[in-house]
């Protein structure tokens, strides 16, 4: 269809400015621009005017957004973070229209790489995952950082967008929040949080010169937030408690008594867990108190580069060992959990032999990535919104957003099955 057939439809976006430029983007190339606002920080960001707000029940936008897409004949939907209830739904009443359904998230190639492609991502990606079918001669991807941003913007973005959604509830009563943390509760722990910094800092520095001294091997267990959706939607785990008793007991039975696990915090984990004390009994449990340590902060490259290897669920901390040629263990539906890349065999053989990665098919999984479904970019430095959006809007358009073939979601369930057949569920 020519852009000038084609409605788009944009539901929730990333709390900055990008959401608007994409917008303006899709428009002067000649599309029409709708936008359904669900919240009041919905509204907030949204800066191009002309949208319509739903203040249903979460059980009536089903047929409440069939009815709009027939009546405004919307041709595409796009929406950010593809595991939210409401874009849940919108894949299936696209699926049932015919219509493209498009999801944005950050890149798998951080930084400065932003992600656009059909339906979803991480386990319900339509990435491939046959290492047969990358493109070897795909241009390698730009890893040049170009876009970078303080952090305070992504920390003002986020608080006006989940006040703004907290206290405008009486403009959208129904609204169905799927927060793991409410947003008043996640910022005083994070409030408890800075207040511990500089106790942080010392540990994370003694811990980080322990490792760079090389007195001792190590591998490196990479948390992930517990809030995040790829571990809410797309990991065999119900809590990540339940990754560390797993990952704990496993290097006590089977990794080399000189080796340690380092277990490294993700540097937005908010406190309220305590990541560290849950580490320490499992630890002290398998008797290696001694031998695991917790690190909140440090270098997480140089770390990489200095471990036997990583383990993590699906992180994107997973490509970026990748890339310096570090073994990999996924323990989740990860988008690069394919054979040459990661570890294939189980947990407890990667601890004393763990299976490198193959430098050919990192080279053509990162140059596939990034021709299929990564964008330069930023949602927050100006310059790269603008190359982001203008990038996004014309692949969007054209027809050409991902490969053609489906990748399946059953390798989640099977991930659960074989948790399951252990007895760990």
């Amino acid at each position: 269809m020519a852009p000038a057939d084609r409605t788009v439809l944009f539901l929730q976006g990333p709390p900055t400015p990008f959401w608007s430029e994409l917008g303006d983007a899709v428009a002067a190339r000649g599309a029409q621009v709708r936008r359904v606002s669900l919240n009041a920080g919905d509204a907030l960001f949204w800066r191009r005017g002309g949208a319509v707000s739903y203040r249903g029940r979460l059980r009536g936008w089903r047929r409440w957004l069939a009815a709009f897409a027939a009546r405004e004949g919307v041709t595409d939907i796009v929406y950010f973070a593809d595991r939210l209830p409401y874009h849940r739904i919108a894949q299936k009443v696209a699926r049932a229209a015919g219509i493209g359904a498009y999801a944005v998230e950050f890149g798998y190639l951080r930084p400065d790489w932003l992600t656009l492609e059909r339906e979803g991502g991480g386990a319900y990606s339509h990435f491939t995952d046959d290492p047969a079918r990358l493109n070897p001669a795909a241009p390698a991807p730009d890893f040049t950082a170009r876009h970078g941003h303080p952090f305070l913007h992504e920390a003002v973005g986020e608080v006006l967008y989940n006040l703004a959604a907290t206290f405008g509830r009486p403009l959208y009563p129904c609204y169905a929040a799927d927060k793991y943390y409410p947003p008043v509760f996640d910022y005083l722990c994070w409030l408890a949080k800075l207040a511990r910094g500089r106790a942080a800092r010392r540990g994370a520095a003694a811990v980080e010169a322990a490792c760079r001294s090389g007195a001792w091997p190590y591998a490196l267990l990479a948390l992930q937030l517990q809030s995040d959706y790829q571990l809410r939607a797309c990991a065999p785990y119900r809590h990540q408690s339940e990754t560390l008793a797993e990952v704990i007991a496993s290097f006590a039975a089977c990794a080399a008594p000189a080796q340690r696990l380092v277990v490294k915090l993700h540097p937005l984990d908010n406190g309220w867990e305590n990541w560290p004390k849950r580490v320490a009994r499992l630890a002290a449990r398998h008797g290696v108190a001694d031998r695991v340590l917790t690190l909140d902060g440090g270098d997480l490259n140089r770390l990489i580069r200095d471990a036997t290897g990583v383990v993590t669920i699906n992180s994107t901390v997973g490509v970026h060992a990748l890339r310096v040629g570090a073994p990999v263990k996924a323990l989740g539906a990860a988008i690069y959990a394919m054979p040459g890349l990661t570890h294939q065999g189980p947990l407890d053989g990667f601890w004393t032999a763990p299976q490198p990665p193959a430098p050919t098919v990192v080279a053509a999984f990162l140059a596939t990535l990034a021709e299929q479904i990564q964008f330069k970019g930023s949602f927050y430095a100006p310059e790269g919104r603008r190359l982001a959006a203008d990038a996004m809007a014309e692949r969007l358009l054209a027809g050409r957003v991902g490969p053609p073939g489906p990748r399946p979601a059953a390798r989640l369930e099977s991930l659960r099955a074989a948790r399951r057949a252990r007895g760990l569920v």
